[in-house]
């Protein structure tokens, strides 16, 4: 499954366009490297997603569009980190935590 279309089904990202245009930016990688919309992510796979005011790293249980679909349990939350605001564009680089 494309990693566009994965961030869209398992809303992680509302609309496939925005998950197109945060792969391009390098706000999304697949196990720790910058990817194309088009990359395949597989079952396992981990996922950083860069949001303008945290960081979540997910880990890809099911790649069965079907199941996605049906709302069911898609991914697993590795980590979840708030940042200070314009760290998080790009995941390479160590943002700094908030306190809680």
């Amino acid at each position: 499954m494309r990693i566009d279309l994965f961030l869209k089904l398992s809303r992680l990202v509302k609309r496939r366009a925005l998950a197109r245009e945060m792969v391009e930016m390098g706000a999304v990688k697949l196990n720790g490297r910058n990817i194309r919309p088009s990359a395949e992510v597989r079952v396992f796979d981990r996922i950083e997603v860069a949001y303008p005011r945290r960081v979540v790293t997910v880990e890809m249980l099911t790649d069965d569009e079907r199941i996605i679909k049906r709302g069911e349990p898609s991914f697993r939350v590795i980590e979840d980190r708030r940042v200070e605001v314009g760290d998080a564009g790009d995941c390479s680089s160590d943002p700094i935590e908030k306190p809680s």
